[in-house]
């Protein structure tokens, strides 16, 4: 397909435990007898919060992950969203090890069967969907591998993707043995890069980490583009997400990021806490004095990039 206005639209990045519905939040904060923090609050009506501030509004909803049902209606969520702003698919990150392990708050198999049960559905409205596991970068490399340790022994079809997020506090130097595991697993690698930390973490991402996605991204300088397009490295760009998150990068590099030929596409990150949709991104984007030329090359990339219509 040349034509960039047949692909179908999808959200190249968008997180389980970010995705809830605030409605849904709210009636299960209600029947658990929870009080919605101020700082989520705060991000649904549109207010800007400390970074420390997101973390408290997004680790609420996540604690709220705690059964295969829960897990289930996050799916649906994702989907809804999806559907209601025109896209026919989304690339979903999630924290397994952080909910299975960490907090102890649900069983794998649950977790796998919620999801299961969650994209079985989404597939008969005619939405295609994978899972990327997603390791915090900040915890360290024996994190990842702790990850894959849960994760590998029954790993689910659905499961096409590794990457790190949070905070880029590890150089992607001591990621790369967790990425070559996954990468042997059959596993599609990623990483969060240039969002929270230096633009210098984009190339190590690349280089020193050997990863052919990246996320965010927004911070790289212009050699560093010039080696994303010369590699055709993907780069997921959430708009409204890095307004509230970083918003000391100003203007917004995407116009940059498309002249320099990196293949960018748009996604959501965490729309049920920081409120959007792929409609509000494209908004967004036209904000930026981009054109219908640039938005169908974001089209374009979004689907030929995107990990849930590869074979």
């Amino acid at each position: 397909m040349d034509n960039p206005s047949v692909h179908p639209l999808i959200d190249r990045h968008t997180h389980l435990e970010g995705a809830l519905d605030p409605a849904w939040v709210r009636r299960e904060s209600d029947r658990r007898g929870l009080g919605v923090p101020a700082s989520l609050e705060e991000l649904w009506s549109g207010q800007a919060v400390p970074f420390a501030g997101f973390i408290e509004a997004f680790l609420f909803g996540a604690a709220l992950l705690d059964s295969r049902a829960a897990v289930r209606e996050a799916t649906l969520a994702v989907a809804r969203r999806t559907q209601a702003a025109g896209g026919l698919g989304f690339d979903l990150w999630t924290s397994p090890h952080f909910l299975v392990v960490h907090r102890g708050q649900i069983q794998l198999d649950a977790f796998w069967r919620g999801l299961e049960e969650g994209l079985s559905e989404i597939r008969t409205w005619g939405l295609h969907a994978c899972v990327v596991l997603d390791a915090v970068n900040h915890f360290g490399p024996k994190h990842g591998q702790a990850v894959l340790d849960l994760a590998l022994p029954e790993l689910p079809a659905f499961v096409k993707g590794f990457s790190t997020g949070g905070l880029e506090g590890c150089p992607f130097r001591d990621w790369a043995p967790v990425f070559d595991r996954a990468r042997a697993a059959g596993l599609r690698i990623a990483a969060h890069a240039g969002e929270n930390g230096p633009g210098s973490n984009v190339r190590d991402a690349v280089i020193e980490g050997g990863v052919s996605r990246i996320v965010h991204g927004i911070r790289a300088d212009e050699a560093t583009l010039d080696l994303l397009a010369e590699r055709r490295i993907p780069v997921d760009v959430c708009p409204s997400s890095n307004r509230s998150l970083a918003s000391d990068v100003v203007p917004h590099p995407l116009p940059r990021m498309l002249l320099a030929g990196v293949r960018c596409a748009l996604g959501t990150d965490d729309p049920g806490v920081i409120p959007c949709d792929m409609g509000t991104e494209v908004e967004a984007v036209r904000d930026m004095g981009l054109d219908d030329i640039a938005l169908a090359r974001l089209r374009q990339n979004g689907a030929e990039d995107a990990w849930c219509l590869a074979d």
